[in-house]
């Protein structure tokens, strides 16, 4: 039998999740968990074969819980769920120690064949995502913006003007007008707003609401 542990913080899809994947001959789910603080504590208590981990929840997200997964039970597969397929997701849960990557429009055997995929320490991607990651590794290597350059697109983030980005990190106007105009270049973008939502997709700048 292959234990697994349910992780999602929407009762009505992590009960849905359940009940399919309980109903398989092979499959035990050993319990479930509303976030990744709640996910921790029941790996230890139960030891699952694999996660079956959201990304976006309550109190602790899903990539900080694979992470520390990853240190304190580095056997553990852990397989994300998500509705979410943008770059810096997608990176940041495999670099964080993800077995593999679905989305939630996944059919149901589908999720349990990869399930089983996991247990066996196979990396498990939806095609979405598979075509993304082979886009990324093949495209050249773009200049990543310096760190004062984020700094300076950090506080365009928080709705500052140039002046006050200019008071803040003691640089004139001019200067932040410049770093501005190279963070665009390297970011393919045109506009301040544009610049801010790709440094997000890239996980360069924090996303709204990021603890």
């Amino acid at each position: 039998m292959t234990r697994v542990l349910v992780v999602d913080d929407h009762p009505v899809v992590r009960g849905g999740l359940v009940g399919w994947l309980a109903a398989q001959e092979d499959l035990e789910v050993v319990g479930e968990a509303g976030d990744g603080q709640e996910a921790l504590a029941l790996v230890a208590a139960t030891r699952p074969d694999v996660v079956l981990m959201d990304l976006r929840m309550p109190r602790m997200d899903g990539v900080t819980a694979i992470e520390r997964l990853a240190v304190s039970h580095p056997a553990v597969r852990v397989l994300v769920l998500t509705t979410y397929d943008t770059d810096a997701d997608i990176v940041r849960a495999v670099a964080a120690g993800a077995t593999g990557y679905l989305l939630k429009d996944a059919p149901l055997p589908q999720l349990a064949d990869a399930v089983r995929a996991a247990a066996r320490g196979e990396t498990v991607l939806a095609p979405p995502v598979a075509a993304r990651l082979v886009s990324r590794m093949r495209a050249p290597a773009a200049e990543e913006p310096t760190a004062r350059e984020l700094e300076v697109l950090g506080g365009v983030a928080r709705g500052l003007t140039n002046a006050e980005i200019g008071r803040e990190l003691f640089i004139g106007e001019a200067t932040v007008k410049t770093h501005l105009l190279r963070v665009f270049a390297k970011l393919g973008v045109d506009d301040r707003t544009r610049a801010v939502m790709v440094a997000v997709e890239r996980g360069l700048l924090p996303g709204p609401g990021t603890r």
